[in-house]
């Protein structure tokens, strides 16, 4: 029987994180663009908020922006991060939440989990859990979180309205959406659409921003904001696929179409 997206990405990010808990560097799900060798070098967190994280946490990282940036966490709020994977921005959310804080890291690979426990108990954070689960069926009560955030997972999900859906629900009156995510902003072909293994590599799963828009209204979501910040060239996605070893699959696809197409964006709202 054939992978559903779901097990392709099980896979892969198992794949990563046993990657990094063996000491080596994992390659950026979203291209080169997306991450350095260190902290220093990278170009989606500043040294403000990487201090003081587990270079493993900091190696595991897949986003494609930072989230935290729009999320303007205080002491004391409720935190959840969809799709948490090494506990980069859980652990970072962490410091600015406080010991009166709580955050929620959710991912549904084991293998990520582990490597987020283990960077948890690395960074001594207490005021930090992680839990296993789905982005489409988040393991919280209703209306228990301030702010929900993401980065480079969304896109990922096969049923997009359901996730922001739950994370909708969950989110307390007044609360907010900071996520960073991949946005689709021309028309592709069909071929892209469908490949399982660009899905895994963020990429052909996005929706347009027009798309988003309209899912995040449906569900609820109210002053939404969508802003491109990192534009793929066909030079980025071609590293993408060529990291991945999915060289031969993008050779095959037309890169005049494919440059441009899609974007690293920061996703804002609020309930």
């Amino acid at each position: 029987m054939a992978k559903s997206i779901q097990d392709e990405i099980k896979t892969y990010y198992g794949a990563i994180a046993k990657k990094v808990s063996d000491n080596a560097k994992a390659s950026c799900g979203c291209g080169t663009s997306c991450c350095g060798d260190t902290a220093k070098e990278s170009i989606l967190y500043s040294e403000d908020f990487t201090a003081g994280i587990p270079i493993e946490a900091i190696n595991a990282s897949l986003g494609c922006a930072n989230p935290l940036v729009l999320a303007n966490l205080q002491p004391g709020e409720t935190v959840l991060d969809l799709g948490s994977g090494g506990g980069i921005d859980v652990l970072i959310s962490s410091k600015y939440v406080g010991e009166t804080g709580k955050v929620y890291g959710l991912d549904m690979t084991d293998e990520m989990l582990e490597l987020a426990n283990q960077n948890k108990k690395k960074s001594g954070a207490e005021n930090v859990e992680f839990i296993k689960g789905y982005i489409e069926d988040i393991p919280l009560q209703d209306e228990t979180v301030d702010v929900v955030t993401s980065n480079c997972v969304i896109n990922l999900s096969e049923s997009k309205e359901d996730a922001l859906g739950e994370a909708y629900r969950v989110m307390k009156k007044g609360g907010r959406l900071a996520i960073a995510d991949i946005v689709q902003l021309k028309a592709v072909s069909d071929e892209i659409r469908e490949s399982i293994q660009m899905w895994v590599g963020c990429i052909s799963g996005a929706l347009t921003v027009e798309d988003y828009k309209r899912i995040l209204k449906k569900v609820g979501f109210k002053e939404i904001e969508i802003t491109p910040v990192n534009i793929y060239t066909k030079d980025v996605i071609k590293d993408i696929a060529e990291s991945k070893n999915l060289g031969d699959i993008y050779s095959k696809m037309d890169e005049t179409a494919l440059d441009g197409a899609f974007a690293g964006a920061h996703v804002k709202a609020y309930k």
